[in-house]
């Protein structure tokens, strides 16, 4: 008797820059850049410093993008679930960085994935897209492309 087979859905294709919602965050149309080098996404942060709260426990304070983003309004976030990792960075370097997981919006579907949590302030994009997010989400990365998802999403409303 043959197996039943589940039907996967099809692959989407991403371009090599994307436009990129954080809808828990109210953050919309960030840039980012999809890298197939990197394992987890990243975003940058500044004022990231970790705390605790009243009854003891760690919390992770941060301010997603900085002043110099449009999309920065400068309201402080906190994050009571987060981990510290160790991740290389691009020019090789192994730094010890926070990471969060948060929800990322991409041709119209949200996907809960991780990100590392870093100032990116001397890169051109604030938001990283990696592969653990693209092999999750089913994309395939066509450098020729950009903003795919974006235009996906004007043409296809919710």
């Amino acid at each position: 008797m043959k197996k039943a087979q589940t039907r996967r859905p099809p692959k989407r294709t991403v371009g090599r820059r994307e436009l990129v919602d954080f809808p828990q965050f109210q953050l919309f149309g960030v840039e980012a850049k999809v890298d197939t080098g990197a394992y987890t996404g990243a975003i940058h942060c500044s004022n990231i410093h970790e705390d605790t709260l009243p009854d003891g426990r760690p919390v992770l304070r941060v301010q997603l993008l900085d002043e110099s983003h449009p999309a920065f309004d400068g309201t402080p976030l906190h994050f009571e679930e987060f981990g510290l990792r160790e991740i290389r960075s691009s020019n090789g370097d192994v730094q010890e960085r926070y990471v969060i997981r948060a929800v990322i919006r991409l041709f119209g579907e949200d996907y809960d994935t991780e990100f590392s949590l870093s100032d990116r302030s001397d890169m051109k994009y604030p938001v990283l897209i990696g592969r653990l997010l693209l092999q999750r989400a089913r994309l395939v990365v066509d450098v020729a492309r950009r903003n795919a998802s974006y235009k996906h999403q004007r043409r296809h409303p919710a």
